[in-house]
């Protein structure tokens, strides 16, 4: 408000102060004559005065004029101009607008409007590093691999844009299933990006495909390195690719680098049951029954496992059933409520004979956790008592329609393994593969099932046998996989 009254009150003073010299300018007498062509021409002052001002403003225009003149050739010349600078930015602006219609395309789902915008915009802007990327990712969504893999090999050739493009090929190799080319474009994107936390994965993914662990490892050590990865998890997955790398060299006869590394393997995770099994194998190789002993019972009390037990028995494999169930104790006497201790007793107790002490180390398992392993030791047990053959077979056939109890399960897609493995063989994931019950399976089993314990027998109330069970239990086994 107050700006206001200012600039109407300068503006009242000028308006004021020219009328007073207008006026002081016509009371003046005298003035200017000029001869032009022989005639002469009597200028008063105040015609002097708007003389001088017509003159400056036309000096001023003609400059001007004179400038667009100058500018006008300059631009027809290709030289850089004011007008030049226009309609660049005209330019800019449209191929700026076509860009960001080309993203919110793409975002959209919409890949032929966003290769039409992309189009437009790289006709606007001249910026390749801009409109390539969208270019590419554009054809894959419609479809055209050969566009996007086109794209993709212009981005390799600026240096601000090469990983784009190597990361780019790397996925279209890795979707038509050609590993070799993108393992090598992946270490060539790793080797521009170290610290690109899916450049590493994916890397890491394909070595322990190709069993490449030593690279595998770099990798892994690249992540640690990087921050992307927990220390516990690294020592983890470095252990897992350890072992995986004695198994190889175990394959190629080289016993001691495979023991070597089956121990170090174990070092960098006691609780991985494979690598204690391996590592106390290397121990029992080397005549070590006390580190093989002291390895296979710390695993043990981390997860009991039955790989864990046949490792313990390899220790001594000359001892009697009692000198083996006394020697056993220094294996379980820390679990001795897990299902797999109780098992295990049961197994030892069966191989003594002693079939009331192994039906009593089973305990309530048939009845709270009831699985396919415990159910057939109580059909040992029936049958090292003495029981009927169709009580026998009744234990047998409640087993066969019973779980399997735990196995090595994928985390990540639930498959079932029948041994372990660094990298799940269905989903290809590293590292995922723990000893746990599955799921209760949804397939459900033939109505006839449920009257096998009817027409062969019935289980009793107790339980458990000796090596005539063998024969029953592997018919047993062979039906349940078919």
């Amino acid at each position: 408000m107050l700006w206001s009254l200012i600039k109407i009150l300068a503006f009242v003073v000028a308006v004021t102060a020219l009328t007073y010299g207008g006026t002081q300018l016509m009371e003046v007498d005298g003035g200017m004559t000029v001869d032009v062509a022989g005639q002469e021409f009597t200028l008063s002052p105040i015609e002097m005065v708007f003389g001088l001002v017509v003159l400056v403003v036309a000096v001023w225009l003609g400059l001007k004029l004179l400038a667009l003149c100058v500018a006008t050739f300059k631009f027809l010349n290709g030289d850089e101009t004011a007008i030049s600078r226009y309609f660049d930015r005209n330019r800019e602006r449209k191929g700026y607008e076509a860009l960001s219609e080309g993203m919110m395309a793409l975002a959209s789902g919409e890949g032929h409007l966003a290769m039409t915008k992309a189009a437009r915009a790289d006709k606007y802007l001249q910026q390749p590093q801009l409109t390539n990327l969208l270019t590419a990712q554009a054809a894959e969504m419609t479809g055209d691999r050969k566009t996007a893999e086109d794209t993709y090999k212009k981005l390799l050739a600026d240096d601000k844009t090469r990983f784009v493009g190597v990361r780019g090929i790397m996925k279209q190799k890795l979707a038509d299933g050609d590993t070799d080319t993108a393992m090598k474009l992946a270490e060539k994107a790793f080797a521009l990006k170290p610290k690109h936390e899916e450049t590493q994965d994916v890397l890491l993914r394909l070595q322990a495909d190709a069993s490449d662990w030593a690279g595998a490892r770099k990798t892994l050590g690249a992540k640690l390195k990087s921050g992307s990865l927990p220390r516990d998890v690294h020592k983890r997955r470095d252990a897992v690719l350890a072992l995986s790398e004695a198994r190889d060299i175990l394959s190629d006869g080289k016993t001691i680098e495979a023991r070597e590394a089956a121990i170090e393997a174990n070092r960098l995770s006691p609780d991985l049951i494979p690598a204690a099994v391996m590592a106390a194998r290397g121990y029992i190789g080397e005549g070590n029954a006390r580190y093989a002993t002291r390895v296979l019972t710390k695993t043990w009390n981390a997860q009991p496992h039955p790989d864990i037990a046949a490792a313990f028995a390899e220790v001594a494999p000359d001892e009697s059933a009692e000198e083996r169930l006394k020697r056993f104790k220094t294996l379980t006497k820390a679990t001795t409520d897990h299902p797999e201790t109780k098992m295990l007793i049961a197994e030892l107790q069966i191989a003594a004979e002693d079939f009331p002490a192994a039906k009593r180390a089973l305990g309530d398992l048939v009845g709270t956790d009831p699985t396919a392993r415990n159910l057939t030791l109580m059909a040992a047990i029936e049958r090292g008592e003495g029981a009927d053959d169709a009580v026998v077979r009744g234990w047998l056939t409640k087993a066969l329609t019973a779980p399997r109890g735990p196995q090595w399960i994928c985390e990540n897609c639930q498959h079932i393994h029948p041994s372990w493995a660094a990298t799940c063989s269905n989903c290809g994931s590293f590292d995922t593969l723990s000893w746990k019950t599955p799921p209760a399976s949804e397939v459900a089993m033939p109505a006839g099932t449920e009257m096998l314990p009817m027409i062969v027998g019935q289980p009793a109330e107790v339980a458990i046998p000796a090596a005539e069970i063998v024969e029953d239990a592997d018919v047993m086994e062979e039906s349940e996989v078919k």
